[in-house]
């Protein structure tokens, strides 16, 4: 029988493989497609920064204050000096964060929000005195990292007076020249801002003798031997316990926490 000529064969392999896929059609819509989504992106993108940036929409518009206690939010917003009426995108807040930071030290922290679409929030915490130092006729205030924030006529209620009664005379006295006041001045205000809170209440004065010999004098009279700075928490605990179990007492000594004692009635 004869083979199959080369016509025929050519006829079979065509019938078998079928029309060829619309590659090329669907190509185009791909890309036409693309083309659309890039040309609407382009607007979108156009009208957003039109929107921040050239809009009167998302101007700085007011400033508001929140979290203060002894400053008050007029303060507040002078030393920000926020720009009004500049895009509310272009504010620097940074620099807003530096000028609170430097033109009042009560403030610990602060936080600058932008409140779209019009507004500058400023949310602020204050520092909080541990201790006071006198000054002449004037009062430091003195916080728990030992930041000397603000000088004050009157002396705020609840907070204990640094009183340095190191022995010796002038810079010759041993725990000055060893130390130095500067961290005489440190471990007082460790002790005070490591108080309890009920103790802290009613603490008239802290006491430095030396960097070891650290007490404490009451409002109504009653004193505490604190010691050193070092364990606190466990002096704190042991002092508060003691004046429970003897509320008679007019002495308390908690210098080494666990052979607490008091005396006087």
């Amino acid at each position: 029988m004869a083979g199959s000529t080369t016509a025929e064969r050519g006829a079979r392999q065509q019938g078998s493989s079928g029309p060829p896929p619309p590659v090329r059609r669907f190509g185009q819509r791909h890309v036409r497609r693309i083309i659309v989504s890039a040309i609407a992106l382009l607007f979108l993108g156009s009208g957003a920064f039109w929107l921040l940036y050239g809009s009167d929409l998302v101007r700085v518009e007011r400033v508001t204050v929140s979290g203060t206690r002894v400053l008050t939010p007029d303060q507040v917003r002078a030393a920000a000096d926020v720009p009004l009426g500049e895009q509310l995108v272009s504010v620097d807040t940074d620099a807003i964060e530096a000028r609170l930071a430097h033109e009042l030290p009560r403030i610990d922290m602060v936080d600058v929000i932008r409140s779209w679409p019009s507004e500058i929030t400023l949310k602020v915490a204050e520092r909080t005195p541990v201790l006071l130092i006198h000054q002449g006729e004037k009062f430091v205030e003195v916080d728990d990292e030992g930041v000397r924030f603000a000088t004050v006529a009157k002396a705020p209620k609840g907070v204990p007076a640094l009183e340095l009664a190191v022995s010796g005379t002038g810079s010759t006295a041993p725990s000055l020249r060893r130390f130095g006041q500067d961290r005489l001045v440190r471990e007082a205000v460790r002790v005070a801002g490591d108080l309890p809170s009920a103790v802290a209440r009613t603490t008239r004065s802290v006491k430095v003798r030396s960097y070891d010999d650290i007490s404490l004098e009451l409002t109504d009279g009653r004193t505490v031997d604190w010691g050193s700075g070092e364990k606190n928490a466990e002096k704190g605990r042991t002092l508060t316990a003691l004046m429970k179990a003897e509320p008679g007492a007019r002495h308390f000594d908690v210098s080494v926490p666990t052979a607490p004692a008091s005396s006087g009635s």
